[in-house]
């Protein structure tokens, strides 16, 4: 059994990781804003830890991840957020993360990223899209460069349909979408797999069991 802490721990995926998890026997543990979304997490079988990401420090936040096996990025500044917080959340939040995880000795980091990341946005893109964009590519580049043990998961639009349980995970996989219970699963396996080392990962729905995609990244 291992414990696992998952920053933006309210989120949709996160929520579904962590019922995932905490049902494979791991002590799951989730960092959220604000204490109204606490029950969630308790339901889905996760202790609630209320911190701000936009406000602790990295040593503050080390002291909470300390003793964990792996943490989780999965915390966004969300739809209808401002370009400002899309820095702040998407791209400080990853990196205070990084850093804590760095302080506390906790090995493994797996950060959940977006399609079309590492690549300019479309000149017409709408400047919040892009600067969701940017903030991406510079949390990815800020984790490339650390002594731990990273995988960043590109996954394509995301949709709200059951898991399909069928994925393609690979390094370029084409424009595409996914089931979030599906990303969750994913996210699960390169946990428990300790699969996909320093590796960057495009996810969409395909045709591989989700089991047998994680394990194709074993070094």
């Amino acid at each position: 059994m291992t414990r696992i802490v998952i920053a933006g721990g309210h989120g949709q995926i996160a929520l579904l990781l962590a019922a995932r998890l905490s049902a494979d026997g791991h002590t799951v543990q989730g960092l959220l804003r604000r204490p109204d979304g606490a029950d969630d997490l308790v339901a889905a079988g996760a202790e609630p830890v209320v911190l701000d990401l936009e406000r602790a420090s990295a040593q503050e936040l080390a002291e909470v991840i300390r003793g964990a096996d792996a943490v989780v990025f999965a915390a966004g500044a969300g739809p209808g957020s401002s370009a400002e917080r899309k820095y702040a959340v998407d791209l400080g939040g990853s990196v205070l993360l990084a850093d804590a995880a760095e302080l506390a000795g906790v090995p493994r980091f797996v950060q959940v990223s977006s399609m079309g990341a590492g690549a300019p946005a479309a000149d017409d893109s709408d400047p919040v899209w892009v600067a969701y964009l940017d903030a991406k590519t510079k949390a990815e580049d800020d984790l490339r460069r650390r002594d731990l043990d990273w995988t960043i998961v590109r996954p394509g639009g995301l949709l709200n349909t059951p898991g399909l349980g069928l994925v393609h995970l690979a390094a370029h996989t084409g424009r595409g979408t996914v089931p979030r219970a599906d990303v969750a699963d994913v996210l699960a396996e390169l946990i428990e797999q300790g699969t996909a080392s320093r590796q960057t990962l495009e996810l969409v729905s395909g045709s591989v069991p989700i089991f047998s995609a994680v394990q194709a990244w074993k070094v």
